[in-house]
């Protein structure tokens, strides 16, 4: 007599006389795997088809949540000269036509000009009479910014709004022309170098503003003063995350420093736009292509740098963070004054400048 010992279905047992018994799935196995399979793909589908019906018969509600604050200021601007970087595109587009709007001179500050030129047109298309300039900046490059102020100063008598919006987004590791890596070289070191090349002509056109685009973002990031361009090893989020917290930072000392100037400045989360800003990320990409019903729209995202630039009840409000048109959250890495000087005074000596 002989012993097999069992086995499972698919493998192979061992008799006792060492002759080897294969065992196989039977077609009624095979059915009910394949029945069990087509039965949760089926619930997934409905399951798929009861969240798309609720977010279409929800979307209104949805997107009038996603649209966030709204600004209501009536502000007139004319005679009024505003400055806005990065604006061919984006918030910052949408952010020159409602200044334009309102009677400002409006000048585009774009490393892309031929862009600029496009953005110009179609807000002087839309707006009759829009006073609307491009002129040529990149905030990659110091050499373009001082040359871009020098004209500036020359040609401009007065700068009543600055607005700080350009910006690059988890990137691929690359350097400045100065060799500051591209986030923080672009997004704080950048404008912290325009503002201080214009912040004469800014106090002698008092009142005036400087609005600064930051982000929710400030709230994951720190700045890495051992490795403050990445050099030992690059995170593009971090890296991200790094350059907003250092816009908030710079925001606070800026304001400090200017108090009873009569020229304010406060930072601003725009809120999740779609927008060009996630083009070096795919994964980014992606995830605003699929939830894009909860984004905002670019004239969605620029409410809060309009209002912070317009609205008659911030006219003596500086150094505090905005979003959705109202007072926001700050990060405690956000809030610290040593860091904030401390950030000063590397920014300063990376840009071979004095500001005090």
């Amino acid at each position: 007599m002989e012993t097999t010992i069992p086995s499972f279905p698919g493998t192979t047992a061992v008799d006792v006389s060492g002759r080897l018994n294969t065992f196989t799935p039977t077609e009624t196995d095979g059915s009910e795997a394949h029945g069990f399979m087509m039965l949760m793909l089926g619930v997934i589908a409905a399951g798929l088809g009861v969240v798309a019906m609720i977010l279409r018969l929800l979307s209104p509600q949805i997107r009038k949540y996603a649209a966030g604050g709204m600004c209501r200021s009536t502000a007139r601007l004319d005679g009024k000269v505003a400055l806005i970087t990065g604006a061919n595109s984006g918030i910052g587009k949408e952010t020159a036509l409602d200044l334009a709007s309102r009677g400002a001179r409006v000048i585009l500050a774009c490393r892309d000009v031929e862009k600029g030129e496009e953005a110009a047109t179609e807000i002087r298309t839309r707006v009759g009479g829009a006073k609307v300039e491009v002129r040529e900046l990149d905030l990659a490059d110091t050499c373009s910014i001082r040359a871009f102020a020098q004209r500036f100063l020359r040609e401009v008598d007065h700068l009543h709004i600055l607005v700080n919006n350009a910006g690059v987004m988890m990137c691929p590791y690359m350097k400045t022309a100065d060799g500051f890596e591209m986030q923080i070289g672009v997004n704080h070191l950048g404008h912290f170098l325009l503002t201080y090349l214009l912040i004469g002509l800014l106090k002698r056109s008092a009142p005036s503003r400087i609005v600064v685009v930051s982000s929710l973002a400030h709230n994951f990031g720190w700045i890495r003063f051992h490795d403050l361009h990445s050099q030992g090893s690059y995170n593009s989020g971090l890296a991200y995350c790094q350059s907003k917290l250092a816009n908030v930072l710079f925001t606070r000392e800026l304001a400090r420093r200017l108090h009873g100037s009569n020229v304010t400045v406060n930072s601003l989360h725009p809120g999740t736009v779609r927008s060009e800003l996630v083009r070096h990320s795919t994964a980014m990409s992606l995830l605003f292509a699929v939830f894009s019903m909860f984004l905002k729209t670019p004239k969605e995202g620029a409410q809060t740098s309009v209002c912070c630039a317009i609205a008659e009840e911030l006219q003596s409000i500086s150094g505090k963070h905005f979003s959705d048109c109202a007072p926001a959250f700050v990060a405690p890495q956000g809030r610290s004054e040593e860091t904030a000087r401390k950030l000063w005074d590397v920014s300063c000596e990376l840009l071979g400048i004095e500001w005090d």
